[in-house]
């Protein structure tokens, strides 16, 4: 999508997602379970289907155009609140959303919510489809310590006290987190565990008019998560809209 921001900003904003998916470089993507490929695709790595050995996120360009899409139009409505990402890889979606606050002077917080460690063990009775994935025998890729992803963002010049990390498992950090509103609620906590602490303890945080977007809502587990969530407390009248085949985002209506 082209930014809805206008003129440097736009400019700036359009920029800063393609480095952060890396077509300007071309980084070449590390072996995982789900794609093959070996050699870079700069379609792939705009739809996101890679795992990148060098580039800040992994979500592709679809789903960065919709974190956009989201912090502009809550920036444009007034809708008060902050940004949290939780489960946040290299930082680049929180790195994205830290821009866009930038280049538009708006003084929210980025929350950054990581075990910093990677995707911890399925409990013992954790959903099925989470312990047949078992994600966290990838955790040679996925695990990204606090301190590389603090120097991500310094590299873009967007290090500052804007920027919130908590560090630990969710059920641990989140209750507790010192989050008075939120605007955007972004979950990549890929199990239905992470998935339902987050909504659980973020969601009554969330604005009317803010929104909650789910990477992970093609996995199994993720997906049965959001769905009890929203049947659970009475929004599933709020539309579930697609992203891309993996993501999904809806709107809180009330």
């Amino acid at each position: 999508m082209d930014s809805q921001s206008n003129g440097a900003a736009g400019l700036y904003v359009d920029l800063l997602k393609k480095i952060l998916v890396n077509v300007i470089y071309e980084d070449p993507p590390l072996p995982n379970p789900v794609f093959t490929r070996t050699e870079f695709s700069r379609g792939a790595r705009e739809r996101g289907h890679d795992w990148p050995s060098v580039a800040h996120t992994m979500v592709g360009m679809a789903r960065l155009d919709n974190v956009q899409m989201c912090l502009e139009t809550v920036l444009a409505e007034d809708v008060p609140g902050d940004f949290i990402e939780t489960g946040a890889w290299r930082g680049g979606v929180c790195i994205l959303a830290r821009g866009i606050f930038k280049a538009h002077g708006a003084d929210r917080n980025v929350w950054v919510a990581d075990s910093f460690e990677g995707i911890p063990p399925v409990a013992d009775g954790g959903h099925p489809d989470d312990v047949r994935l078992a994600m966290h025998e990838h955790n040679g890729v996925l695990a990204v310590d606090e301190a590389t992803v603090k120097d991500n963002f310094a590299r873009y010049g967007l290090l500052d006290d804007r920027v919130k990390f908590l560090a630990g498992l969710f059920r641990d950090t989140l209750p507790t987190a010192p989050i008075e509103r939120l605007a955007v609620l972004r979950l990549d906590g890929d199990l239905y565990e992470s998935t339902t602490d987050a909504l659980g303890a973020l969601y009554p945080k969330l604005s009317p008019g803010g929104f909650v977007i789910v990477d992970d809502y093609l996995l199994p587990g993720c997906r049965d998560a959001v769905d009890d969530f929203r049947r659970s407390h009475g929004i599933e009248g709020d539309e579930l809209r697609r992203i891309d085949r993996f993501s999904v985002y809806w709107r809180r209506g009330r």
